[in-house]
């Protein structure tokens, strides 16, 4: 009999450390590695939804670029929600930039976070390199998770030892603004994992959806080749830029026209998901370079953020 309840205690013992173990992760201390607009963005999202925030960039002025961006975003969001109320916006903006801390050392800060969200230049060699690093400060129950647009998330994953704990978590931009994110799960990464990623999401107010890692997963992998054939319709002079974006506007209902799109997306960060794919895919035609962009591209003329791309801003 003893031996029966012996046995019992170890397997219910057993139960519960499974149970524990398939437990999601609760994630409520964030490291966002980029300081740029949609690091910015991911790490404002995440302060005004009660999460502890740690900003990383490589330079002071980086970050002080990134918080004044971040306040001046707040500020706005707050006039809209407390219009009846400035005072209470005011605490809002106080409240929420008191959660984000910034640092230049993000080996240093990521042993006591539950969730790092790397944010920076589309380059596998750069992305995996930080990973690696980062894979031997971080706590055991850390997840990692990238917001490329393009790169296959597996092959960063690779560069840790913690495949099971990493996914992709791919925002839009202006982040403050959309409501989509998509959750990217690859073959290695656990349920735990992804449940808690699409908890997260859902915490920050957005609308999650999962896909597979393919390249461009949904929305880029749908939305880029459009962009890029609407190039190449203006490339052999089938029409003109301005008349293809006044088509699909009135035609399609789109709220912008391809090339108006391309400018606010960024023509490179467009190219980088372009060679990307053509990288992988050489012999797909959805993936053929552009020339009109590869020259945009090195003449420095982005789009939008720059004041010039197949448009001139303001």
């Amino acid at each position: 009999m003893a031996f029966v309840t012996r046995q019992f205690v170890r397997a219910m013992s057993s139960s519960s450390a499974a149970s524990a173990a398939a437990k999601k992760i609760m994630v409520k201390h964030v490291t966002v590695i980029g300081g740029g607009l949609m690091g910015a963005g991911i790490a404002q999202v995440a302060a005004a939804t009660g999460h502890t925030v740690v900003l990383v960039d490589q330079t002071e002025d980086i970050l002080a670029k990134s918080r004044k961006g971040i306040e001046e975003s707040l500020r706005r969001v707050a006039k809209k929600k407390f219009a009846e109320n400035p005072k209470a916006g005011d605490e809002f903006v106080d409240k929420t930039l008191s959660s984000i801390s910034t640092s230049t050392d993000a080996a240093s800060v990521v042993h006591s976070t539950d969730l790092v969200v790397e944010a920076i230049v589309e380059n596998l060699k750069v992305k995996t390199e930080l990973f690696t690093r980062l894979d031997k400060f971080a706590a055991e129950h850390t997840i990692f998770a990238s917001n490329t647009s393009s790169l296959q998330i597996t092959s960063i994953a690779n560069a840790t030892t913690r495949q099971d704990r990493f996914a992709g978590l791919h925002f839009f931009n202006p982040v403050p603004l959309m409501k989509l994110v998509e959750v990217i799960k690859t073959p290695m990464t656990s349920q735990k994992t992804f449940e808690s990623l699409i908890d997260f999401s859902r915490s920050l107010g957005k609308h999650p959806v999962s896909c597979k890692d393919t390249p461009g997963f949904i929305v880029n992998r749908l939305l880029v080749p459009y962009l890029l054939e609407a190039v190449r319709l203006y490339e052999r002079g089938d029409a003109s830029k301005e008349d293809i974006d006044t088509a699909m506007k009135l035609g399609a209902g789109y709220p912008m026209g391809p090339f108006e799109l391309l400018d606010y997306v960024g023509l490179d960060t467009t190219k980088f998901i372009l060679d990307g794919w053509h990288e992988m895919d050489a012999k797909n035609p959805l993936f053929q370079p552009s020339s009109s962009l590869d020259k945009l591209v090195a003449e420095n003329k982005f789009g939008k953020k720059t004041g010039e791309g197949y448009y001139k801003y303001k």
